[in-house]
């Protein structure tokens, strides 16, 4: 879908509220969009255009869970839709500081598996770097919603250097996934810095950075920031479409110059309850990305995190959007639909009812963590 001159205008109206005028230069302006994100309920109020007041309920879930959502993003929502699919992934919700909710802060004890602050080390060959707490959009069915309670960490080298550090003491250690928070919201020079760091250690072979920017600040992924990326190949770059509607053209582009850069583009959505739990949803959105040529990796099974039973479909319902889309879409559509577990056991394939075993498809059901009873 190639944009237009007025899509644009639609776009920096922000459906004509707060942005009204602002020109081309400043709306693809990464820095602009960060520095005029939404983060407070005044600023949330006049975007809605109702009174503070009328907002109350949701002060105290913003002061457990800050709130953040860029102009760019905002402009593809309803903002007056309490059920519009982009809305309710940043947009805070009561339900998430219910205290009788379910779950977990640290669902996939990562607390528990931090040999130096911030590295997470769960399987023998690869790990996990926290190389910031920084995000463009806070999403509220995020699993590390825990790091929103302090302070963010910014990107600092001495902090980077000790993840370094341990990693160059550690040779089983083959591939480093680079996330956050959002990695690409680091300076250019530190991430560059970082990446050549891990690069020059001989037994890191692979590199990949965790990413939403293509999705909540697709102007981030400037010509610039891709070459320096390509300096560090084999470098892979996963991000996290979640609807159809976030597949825009400022986002086609972010991701065609992210290839274009020889950096692979990979897809990891969370099946999120009223959001894309319909199979014509996440057909369209599994075709969507297919179109961008960012192959679908995972679904993930929306983890157990404190305040998010919300957003938590039931497995079987994946599982039987899984067996349509088995049964109808070409391979190369298709994601692994998968839950992932605490203490180094992986992600555990949810595959098509057809494919148990005969007999079994009955025979079990999920409790609300999501295991097998």
């Amino acid at each position: 879908m190639a944009a237009t001159s007025e899509g644009k205008a639609e776009g920096r109206r922000c459906n004509g509220r707060p942005w009204d005028g602002i020109a081309d230069e400043l709306w693809s302006d990464w820095r602009w969009q960060f520095r005029n994100r939404i983060r407070s309920l005044k600023k949330l109020s006049a975007v809605l255009e109702r009174p503070v007041a009328s907002l109350a309920a949701w002060s105290p879930v913003i002061r457990a869970y800050p709130f953040a959502v860029t102009p760019y993003y905002l402009s593809l929502l309803d903002p007056a839709d309490p059920v519009d699919p982009l809305r309710r992934q940043c947009f805070p919700d009561p339900r998430e500081i219910d205290p009788a909710a379910a779950g977990s802060e640290d669902p996939l004890d990562e607390e528990g598996a931090m040999p130096v602050p911030g590295l997470v080390h769960r399987y023998p060959d690869r790990c996990l770097v926290i190389a910031t707490g920084v995000c463009a959009l806070y999403c509220r069915h995020c699993n590390r919603k825990r790091m929103w309670r302090r302070k963010e960490p910014g990107g600092t080298r001495e902090r980077l250097q000790t993840m370094v550090d341990y990693i160059a003491r550690t040779p089983q250690l083959r591939e480093v996934i680079v996330s956050g928070g959002d990695p690409l919201l680091l300076s250019e020079r530190l991430l560059d810095w970082f990446l050549g760091a891990l690069r020059a250690i001989p037994h890191v072979e692979v590199l990949r950075i965790g990413s939403r920017a293509p999705v909540t600040l697709p102007m981030r992924v400037t010509p610039g920031l891709c070459a320096m990326l390509q300096r560090h190949r084999p470098l892979w770059l996963n991000t996290q479409f979640n609807h159809p509607r976030e597949l825009t053209p400022e986002a086609a582009a972010a991701c065609e110059r992210l290839l274009m850069a020889g950096i692979p583009v990979s897809n990891q959505s969370v099946l999120l309850k009223g959001i894309n739990d319909d199979y014509e949803t996440m057909r369209a959105l599994l075709y969507g990305l297919e179109r961008i040529s960012v192959r679908p990796y995972y679904l993930f099974q929306c983890d157990p995190v404190r305040g998010t039973d919300h957003f938590r479909a039931e497995i079987w319902n994946g599982m039987g959007i899984m067996e349509r889309l088995w049964r109808n879409l070409s391979g190369l559509c298709l994601p692994r639909y998968v839950l992932d577990c605490p203490g180094g056991r992986g992600k555990i394939p949810l595959q098509p009812i057809s494919l148990l075993p005969e007999g079994e498809a009955g025979k079990h059901s999920f409790d609300k963590t999501g295991r097998m009873d």
